[in-house]
């Protein structure tokens, strides 16, 4: 029996904004586009009627910004979120509001993929009662916690807890733990879906790192960022990631992200 569709609203004042986002959409299955809006106020009447699952929503419009339309509607009502934004100061003002992604303009293609991946994890969840947007606890999704990697000869049991970061190696990925590296037959966008976010986040198409190994992250000027790890690697975190990154972060540490370049020592 082929499962039902994700019904998607979409919720963005510029119209070739919206014709990109239909586009998109039309090419990835299980996904039903139900509505769409040009502005907040039409926004927050039209998603009270049309109960969407998932609503892809801009930050700024006309009217009521697209987290107003969110906060007005009641939790139990309220579609999973992803909002789609050319800016990047309201990441924590959208985790709050338990929004499954954060994506930056120009969308990429990868970046909405991974999004719309999330979209399809948390949607049973979603159907079973449990909060819009809520991330699902580890007693409700089974969050990667050990790797079981070939090396040589040998099957070697890799604990998730003991990885530092993550490469992608074309269709596969390397892992780093404790000085040493193993090859995993996985891409990386789907590792990213299955290591829990409050430990791992991805912040590059080809890197993933452990949050608690991040020892300095500095801005730079095309609005990527360098971090510096605990154990001195550099990594460069792209701009389409930095607002996820940065709640995670927050979220971990209590850092202070008003500034326009942090640091704290490891």
């Amino acid at each position: 029996m082929t499962p039902a569709p994700i019904r998607v609203a979409i919720v963005d004042d510029e119209p070739l904004a919206r014709l990109a986002l239909k586009v998109r959409l039309a090419g990835r299955p299980g996904f039903e586009l139900v509505a769409e809006y040009g502005d907040g106020d039409a926004a927050a009447a039209g998603l009270a009627e049309v109960r969407a699952d998932l609503a892809l929503v801009d930050v700024e419009m006309p009217g009521r910004s697209g987290l107003e339309v969110l906060r007005a509607l009641p939790r139990e009502t309220r579609p999973m979120a992803i909002l789609v934004t050319a800016y990047d100061g309201f990441a924590l003002q959208a985790f709050d509001l338990a929004a499954l992604d954060y994506l930056l303009k120009p969308l990429d293609d990868e970046r909405l993929d991974e999004a719309l991946d999330r979209a399809r994890l948390a949607f049973p969840w979603r159907r079973a009662g449990v909060a819009p947007g809520a991330r699902p606890t580890l007693e409700r999704q089974a969050w990667t916690r050990t790797f079981t990697v070939r090396a040589g000869a040998r099957t070697v049991l890799v604990p998730a807890e003991d990885v530092e970061r993550i490469d992608a190696d074309g269709d596969y990925a390397t892992l780093h733990a404790g000085g040493k590296t193993y090859l995993v037959r996985e891409r990386l966008h789907t590792l990213a879906l299955r290591l829990d976010p409050d430990c791992f986040q991805r912040v590059h198409r080809s890197s993933i790192v452990r949050i608690d190994m991040v020892a300095e992250l500095r801005a730079l000027t095309n609005r990527d960022a360098l971090l510096r790890l605990r154990d001195g690697t550099l990594v460069r975190a792209s701009r389409t990631y930095m607002p996820a990154l940065q709640e995670a972060l927050a979220r971990h540490a209590g850092i202070d992200l008003s500034q326009p370049a942090l640091a704290r020592t490891a």
